[in-house]
């Protein structure tokens, strides 16, 4: 069955337990300059603000990569992704977070090559050593979709995922609202499996009408490895 199996993961609160963007924040010293400009600027655009701000303290590359890799993962879902990998499980990830953040953690844990896909923002260093982040998605071109940021889509994410594979099961993981759009494109075949207590789990518990693929909850590291375990 694993072989027939697409796993598409968000990232943060969900594959890792924490928020890459706030840990990079809390951690380097830009909490107030966050709060001071929350509400002037899109997300995406308001963290590429934060990693200038960090070029301009002097702040490097390899100092951002140092602070990220501090992040833990859980060892049972570290576990469960080794082990969905080798059963020939198709691991993706789509995440709000950006390229840099998700392989520099996932590189540092040792599952990186675990992944056939990584769906987030691009994330590129200029030519005075600063990283700069872009969106996903043609903010320009919008996607019309009122569920998702005008960055990234996750259900436009879905879509293409099912147009390339075809038949196979899909097993969505995810915590945030911007994880509800790719919920309503899943199948009575496939699973969503929201965070317990968090925005998803919320949104699909009042609408579960709207709800196809089967529902599976849960909340830690060890019982989401048990679970995907258990479907796998």
């Amino acid at each position: 069955m694993a072989e027939n199996t697409v796993m598409v993961f968000d990232f943060d609160r969900t594959l890792i337990d924490d928020d890459s963007d706030r840990w990079v924040m809390t951690n380097m010293g830009l909490t107030n300059l966050f709060l001071q400009l929350r509400r002037t600027l899109p997300w995406n655009s308001l963290m590429d603000r934060m990693l200038e701000e960090l070029h301009i303290q002097g702040k490097t590359v390899n100092d951002i990569a140092q602070c990220l890799k501090g992040i833990p993962l859980h060892p049972h879902v570290i576990s469960v992704i080794k082990s969905a990998h080798s059963l020939g499980c198709d691991l993706k990830v789509a995440s709000d977070s950006n390229t840099f953040y998700i392989k520099t953690i996932l590189e540092h844990h040792g599952i990186y090559n675990c992944f056939s896909e990584i769906v987030t923002n691009p994330v590129l260093v200029d030519s005075g050593g600063r990283l700069r982040i872009f969106p996903c998605h043609d903010v320009a071109s919008s996607h019309a979709c009122n569920l998702c940021p005008p960055n990234l889509c996750k259900g436009r994410v879905i879509e293409r995922i099912q147009a390339e594979t075809g038949c196979k099961r899909l097993i969505y993981i995810g915590d945030g609202m911007n994880d509800f759009c790719p919920t309503l494109k899943l199948v009575a075949a496939d699973f969503v499996m929201p965070r317990k207590n968090f925005p998803l789990w919320s949104h699909i518990s009042n609408n579960l009408e709207l709800v196809k693929a089967k529902v599976c909850e849960w909340s830690d590291g060890e019982e989401l490895a048990k679970i995907l375990h258990s479907i796998l």
